[in-house]
């Protein structure tokens, strides 16, 4: 009876202390670029789902998402969730390197940190615990693979995103990936991640080239204005486009076996959602979350394009 009655005891004691755990006051600021385009839209839809999970789960957990539209709002965002006494802070800048000063002081006042997609020069301990982010050296050689294999005499138009470093990893992974192939890159030029800029960008393409054979325009959204220009000026040369991230809208085209999109690389959004979780555990579930966590960067095709279209995201 004695044993049962201490077997009862310890048992009690454990659920007391699991439930003091989480009712522990944690507070954990996001900071994310606004929505200014799909992707963006995406990681802020995946942020807010994941901070009301997160606070359901743990009652003594706050989560404040703060929105900015370039890097010196952000840096006014961090010092703003900085005063509102933070234990953590979650981001994903908008242009990492103007941003370091801001996520060094909180680091440097004991808070934990966890750097989300875009890194600035200086990635290591003194920025960062925690590093999340989609792997884009490989969205590009992915493509770049695709198109040498697929289309190796093939005339690309490249369109880029912004003048930041993950663009120039993706262009760089691409590049590797075309290496050795005979595939001839006409042009390369910005869409800054924007559909209207890179519908833009491939109205100059089409009056400029009379023959393009693929277009590379590394993102999703951008490839919505390429497809529009293409469509408007009727250009029946062009064989495919190949974008990036996993829109539904995207993954549909390729689960549907659209011609013009045959295949899609995938960069999550919700790799904010992933980044905010681990954060969290290591505040309640103690766990090793301190390190580097880089997602893979999937080919879609029309065979496994099933198991990452999510509806009811709006990206």
């Amino acid at each position: 009876m004695k044993k049962k009655l201490l077997g009862m005891a310890v048992a009690l004691v454990a659920l007391s202390s699991a439930v003091q755990a989480q009712d522990k006051k944690v507070t954990i600021g996001v900071s994310i670029p606004a929505a200014d385009h799909g992707w963006t839209s995406g990681v802020v839809y995946h942020a807010e789902r994941v901070a009301k999970l997160l606070m359901q789960e743990h009652p003594g957990l706050n989560v404040i998402v703060k929105t900015s539209p370039d890097a010196a709002t952000q840096a006014n965002a961090v010092q703003d969730l900085e005063t509102q006494g933070i234990d953590a802070l979650v981001i994903l800048p908008s242009d990492p390197d103007p941003l370091v000063n801001a996520i060094k002081e909180v680091k440097s006042n004991g808070k934990f940190v966890a750097l989300v997609d875009r890194a600035p020069s200086v990635n290591d301990d003194s920025v960062r615990d925690l590093y999340v982010a989609g792997n884009n050296p490989a969205l590009g050689e992915v493509a770049g693979k695709y198109i040498a294999e697929t289309t190796p005499e093939a005339e690309v138009v490249v369109i880029r995103g912004l003048p930041i470093p993950i663009d120039q990893q993706r262009q760089d992974g691409f590049d590797k990936g075309i290496a050795g192939s005979k595939v001839k890159i006409l042009d390369r030029q910005f869409g800054n991640w924007n559909r209207d800029d890179a519908f833009k960008v491939m109205q100059d393409y089409l009056t400029k080239y009379p023959k393009i054979d693929v277009v590379w325009c590394q993102d999703d959204d951008m490839a919505v204005g390429v497809l529009q220009a293409i469509e408007q000026a009727k250009r029946t040369d062009i064989k495919y486009v190949i974008g990036g991230a996993g829109s539904k809208d995207m993954i549909k085209k390729v689960m549907d076996g659209a011609e013009m999109i045959p295949v899609d690389v995938l960069y999550p959004p919700a790799m904010v959602a992933t980044a905010m979780q681990l954060t969290a555990a290591n505040f309640y579930d103690q766990v090793p979350v301190r390190g580097t966590y880089i997602l893979d960067a999937t080919l879609v095709t029309k065979d496994n394009a099933e198991g990452f279209y999510f509806p009811d995201s709006p990206f």
